[in-house]
């Protein structure tokens, strides 16, 4: 098994080593075994590293078969036997931001709630961890958030080593270790002892703020999603310019934004309700003036019109109209967009079904669509002018 420089220096930025092996993955991309590695390998609920190889960038590492495989975005010169390995700091020191900021808010949860953590997912744009909790309160989310910041402000020294089976029995666990030999413990004297494989700094100090930003339900529990030191600053940054932009655009404070905020929405419902009171007293206008002259069709009486730009909602509202004033209508829309719609309707006292009528039409335009007998929608392309094809519906009317 490989040396792992990354448990006993996380800080390692730059390293050498020998390469033991050249592979090639299933989809074709290329690895490369270490004698010995600073790169962290997937696993614990925290990605890996990244970062070069002899200039090639690494994109993945994980451990397969007792081997830590670090896969390339292409393949080293034959040649190579001896390479440098540079981490991606950035991304590292993040990870160790937010992997032991987990480790302290979920020791956090256990003192306040004793709700224990059962997941943890270190995601690109924040983390998360499930907590055996039936309820989560803003009070004990303002609690824990305070409890886990006092112990980062207290700079508290960070120990992460290799423990002894008598010394792991000693120890009050947070967690039972997954593995049965070389059992790291990262430890938080008097708050957290962790076994726990993944990257962390020295003090607690380092982690930085420790910021909840949600919490829901999920499976049985509630997942908390929280950011820690850049993240979190960063969340932040970007959350005071969003907040001043708004109180610049609404004229107003920050402590009168929200009151801003609920009267425009109240206002919007309002003209939202007249809208809908004046779009639907134009459609019975509508309606009134299509319905003084439709054509006579046997018993029933037909409106045919064809419009542009019209959504097939509006059409499918004034179709809703027209049968509803007069129960012999049968009214026959069309609207074209980027491709042609068509609503066929019917009033009550017809016994033409819509949905056969438009399904004997729609083939003239490659077209799709459904309903019911007495109302029926679809559209296809616009291969023909509106109008022919309602000419064509209407004539299938009269055969």
């Amino acid at each position: 098994m490989n040396n792992r420089l990354y448990y006993q220096n996380v800080y390692l930025q730059t390293f050498e080593a020998n390469i033991v092996k050249r592979g090639v993955e299933e989809d074709g991309t290329a690895y490369v075994v270490l004698d010995q590695t600073a790169f962290y390998p997937t696993g614990g609920g925290q990605p890996c590293d990244t970062g070069t190889i002899e200039g090639r960038r690494v994109t993945d590492v994980e451990e397969v078969d007792g081997e830590i495989r670090h896969r390339l975005d292409a393949p080293l010169a034959e040649h190579t036997q001896r390479v440098t390995g540079r981490i991606d700091w950035e991304r590292r020191f993040d990870h160790m931001q937010q992997h032991t900021g987990q480790h302290i808010l979920s020791a956090t949860f256990i003192k306040l709630a004793d709700a224990h953590t059962v997941a943890f997912h270190l995601g690109r744009d924040h983390v998360t961890i499930d907590t055996a909790l039936n309820e989560l309160t803003p009070e004990l989310i303002e609690k824990a958030e305070r409890q886990a910041n006092q112990v980062v402000l207290e700079n508290r020294q960070i120990d992460a080593r290799f423990v002894t089976t008598e010394e792991l029995e000693k120890l009050p666990l947070t967690k039972q270790p997954t593995v049965s030999e070389n059992i790291r413990v990262v430890i938080i004297p008097d708050y957290d002892y962790n076994p726990c494989g993944g990257t962390h700094p020295k003090t607690t100090g380092e982690v930085g703020p420790i910021k909840i930003i949600g919490w829901e339900r999920h499976r049985g529990n509630i997942r908390v999603q929280f950011l820690c030191g850049w993240r979190a600053l960063a969340d932040y940054t970007r959350k005071q310019q969003l907040l001043q932009d708004l109180t610049r655009m609404m004229t107003t404070s920050e402590a009168e934004l929200a009151d801003m905020m609920q009267r425009l929405l109240a206002e919007k419902e309002a003209l939202k309700e007249t809208l809908q009171q004046k779009e639907s007293e134009l459609m019975a206008y509508e309606a009134e003036r299509y319905l003084k002259d439709p054509a006579e069709l046997g018993s029933a009486r037909v409106v045919q019109a064809a419009f542009e730009g019209r959504s097939m909602l509006e059409l499918q509202q004034l179709a809703r109209v027209l049968t509803s004033q007069d129960e012999q209508i049968v009214a026959l829309l069309a609207t074209t967009t980027d491709k042609l719609q068509l609503v066929f309707a019917r009033g009550a006292r017809v016994t033409v079904p819509m949905n056969q009528l438009l399904k004997e039409t729609l083939p003239l335009i490659d077209g799709k669509g459904g309903g019911n007998p007495a109302m029926a929608q679809g559209g296809g392309a616009a291969t023909m002018a509106a109008d022919a094809v309602l000419d064509h519906a209407r004539g299938l009317l009269e055969a």
